[in-house]
Parts: structure tokens; C-alpha cells; sequence
């Protein structure tokens, strides 16, 4: 059996998700829960407590659809990639207002757009796994 590009993605998506949520607790000491400003991982994405138990909520969605099965992957894939989508656009004016409870900045912004691309390019797309032939 072939592995699904959805469920290979929604896999290592999501890995990378926890790890990034994991992190971002050890940059966050000190940070309220909803600060519009917080630490800042890898020295360039700002991160506050709210936005690390967004990144491992995301992260585990994506790695149990991904384990789960093609088609819980590609539905994951595209409401995770959708909510990004949205994220990334409506991120770039949330900045300097009380509405940025996630502490969004610039770099923020551009990953969560990437990440929406792949996610998006990739659930939306055929996947030969979850298409089965017709037999006569």
C-alpha cells in the first residue's frame, strides 16, 4: 500500500505542530495567557501561552486524522489549511490592537499563509489512496 500525500502531510504537520507548542512554553515563562505580546521562538515568532495551546490542539488534529485515514487526513488537512488561510490575511491587522490575543506578528503571518498553502495544495488535491478503482 502507498502512503497518502494527505495522511503524510496531516503526519508530519501535525509532529511539527506539538513541537512547536511544546517550545513555546519555554518562551512564554512570565507571559499571560492572552498577552498581545509574548516570547519570541526561534527569536522570530512571537508566541503567548493561547497561540502554544492553539499550536497543540492543530498538531494533534492533524497527526490523529493522519493516522486515522486518507479521508479524516484530507478533511483535516483542508479546515486546518483554510483556518490558516484566514489566520494569516486577518493576522497582518490584528497587530498593535487588543484584538491580537494570540500575540501574531509579521513572521507569524508568512508562516501561517505557507502552512495554509501546503495544507490547502495538498487536501484539496486528488489523493490516488483514497480513490479506488471500479471493478466490473
Amino acid at each position: 500500500m502507498r502512503t497518502s500525500p494527505n495522511r503524510l502531510v496531516a503526519v508530519i504537520f501535525g509532529a511539527v505542530y506539538l513541537v512547536v507548542g511544546l517550545l513555546g512554553f519555554a518562551v512564554t515563562g512570565g507571559v499571560s495567557f492572552l498577552a498581545t505580546e509574548g516570547g519570541l521562538l526561534l527569536g522570530i515568532f512571537m508566541v503567548n501561552p493561547a497561540h502554544n495551546v492553539a499550536h497543540l490542539l492543530i498538531g494533534a488534529a492533524l497527526l490523529v486524522s493522519g493516522l486515522a485515514s486518507v479521508r479524516a487526513a484530507k478533511g483535516a488537512n483542508t479546515v486546518v489549511g483554510a483556518a490558516y488561510l484566514l489566520l494569516g490575511i486577518v493576522g497582518f491587522f490584528l497587530v498593535g490592537t487588543a484584538a491580537n490575543v494570540l500575540a501574531l506578528n509579521t513572521f507569524d503571518h508568512f508562516l501561517h499563509l505557507a502552512s495554509a498553502l501546503v495544507l490547502l495544495a495538498v487536501g484539496l488535491s486528488a489523493d490516488r489512496s483514497a480513490e479506488r478503482p471500479v471493478r466490473a
